[in-house]
């Protein structure tokens, strides 16, 4: 799992070609603070989350011919998830030795829900290499194949998985930490889960493979909501 900060950062390229952002942070941040009258050590290179309404002219809001040249990135534009398009000439990896930016991953809010037990998760997005996304996002795998992706979207929706990410989930807050009881699973072809099947089949075959018994599942099954 790779998350808390954004993967990408903005360079020294970025600021040459956008000397303004700067002001245009600071401008953002001081309509909710006034009292903020310079930005905090480093904050111009970083990928936040009102990254995209402060500087919109950074995007393009649609997909690229060349988009070799660009990595994507999921975030949040006026509340509603969105896709914008950055040169990668403009960004830098955070975390050159580990990251999953040219990998097949999957994005969810890093903060979701209320923290009940069992509830439901926003929607996990596919996202294939040279994605990315802001820090409202977390991303989970580094995955070879889009199939792969696919199967561990699946395995976040089923009820066992849910249920486990309870036991430390009890806010809203949904950092890597709280996943620590989910157990990794092969998302191949190879698996000894058949994830061509549905959601509820997928967790009557976690059920067995983990030998849950009767009362187990049933409690699971009457407290946990389904996710399609």
């Amino acid at each position: 799992m790779f998350g808390g900060r954004s993967d990408l950062k903005f360079n020294d390229e970025f600021l040459k070609d956008y000397p303004k952002s700067k002001t245009d942070r600071l401008s953002q941040i001081q309509v909710k603070h006034p009292e903020v009258k310079e930005l905090g050590p480093s904050e111009e290179y970083e990928l936040k989350s009102s990254t995209f309404e402060s500087l919109p002219y950074v995007f393009e809001d649609k997909k690229i011919n060349n988009s070799s040249d660009y990595y994507r990135i999921l975030g949040l534009y006026n509340g509603k998830r969105v896709w914008r398009w950055v040169e990668k000439k403009y960004m830098t990896p955070r975390y050159p030795q580990r990251n999953n930016l040219e990998k097949w991953k999957i994005f969810i809010p890093k903060a979701n829900g209320s923290g009940s037990f069992g509830e439901t998760l926003s929607a996990p997005a596919i996202g294939g290499p040279s994605d990315s996304a802001t820090p409202t996002f977390i991303s989970i795998g580094a995955f070879d194949t889009e199939i792969e992706a696919t199967n561990a979207a699946k395995y976040i929706k089923t009820k066992l998985l849910r249920s486990l990410l309870s036991v430390f989930k009890i806010t809203q807050d949904n950092p890597p930490s709280k996943w620590s009881y989910i157990p990794i699973q092969d998302f191949s072809n190879k698996s000894d889960i058949d994830w061509s099947k549905s959601i509820p089949e997928i967790d009557e075959q976690l059920y067995r493979k983990y030998d849950l018994d009767k009362k187990e599942i049933n409690f699971i099954e009457t407290h946990v909501k389904p996710m399609t």
